[in-house]
């Protein structure tokens, strides 16, 4: 099987945000990434849900929408509204995780949880079973364009082993200075599916470079 590729739209050119669009629709990528900051949970803002609402007129792929923010269950019900089909909340941010994935779910989107680089995965052991995905952030949260740290391999391993014991059907996703060096070990230790940013948009050719990063296998 081959990853899923998921572009972060938080490093696409906000100026010509529907070519970006079109641009990820006219690829190989299976997903769009949308992080919602809110300055507080992590030190930037980014765009919101008029944004979302706008961009989900021409996307014609699933809305992977990363919440990086506080009291994430205020905004449950409008990211629906938005255009969500994925809503994954921090761990770190939610004080009863179990009602907020139900909640998420109540609303007919599937529920992730992601995991800030200092937060280990047996904390999800009573939830995994529930989850559909989890995010592993492979960087701090809250810029894009930061360096890869490399304990996440580690961290991948020991959710694969968690996913496959408890009998979850998550899937794993990284998120955080992804690119064509540590793609292939990513995938190796359990990734399914791969946010990168900078390393598509940046590039001279996004497409080609999405379609490298497809054609991993896993």
């Amino acid at each position: 099987m081959h990853p899923l590729i998921a572009p972060s739209m938080l490093a696409s050119d906000f100026a010509n945000l529907q070519k970006e669009i079109e641009m990820v629709n006219k690829s190989s990528a299976d997903w769009f990434h949308i992080d919602v900051m809110d300055g507080v949970f992590v030190p930037n803002i980014s765009f919101g849900m008029p944004v979302i609402s706008a961009m989900k007129k021409h996307t014609k792929k699933i809305m992977d929408v990363h919440l990086m923010i506080v009291d994430p269950d205020r905004y449950i019900k409008d990211f629906k509204k938005c255009g969500a089909d994925i809503l994954t909340v921090h761990y770190e941010a939610c004080n009863h995780l179990h009602r907020s994935v139900q909640a998420i779910k109540a609303e007919g989107m599937q529920a992730g949880v992601s995991l800030n680089p200092h937060t280990p995965v047996t904390v999800l052991e009573d939830i995994i079973a529930d989850l559909d995905l989890v995010l592993i952030m492979s960087v701090n949260p809250g810029f894009g364009g930061q360096s890869f740290i490399q304990n996440t391999y580690k961290k991948i391993t020991q959710l694969r082993q968690l996913i496959e014991r408890s009998g979850s059907n998550a899937l794993i996703e990284v998120d955080g200075g992804v690119n064509s060096e540590n793609a292939e070990q990513l995938v190796a230790s359990g990734a399914n599916v791969l946010v990168a940013g900078s390393f598509v948009f940046k590039s001279e050719d996004p497409m080609a470079t999405i379609d490298d990063l497809k054609h991993l296998r896993y």
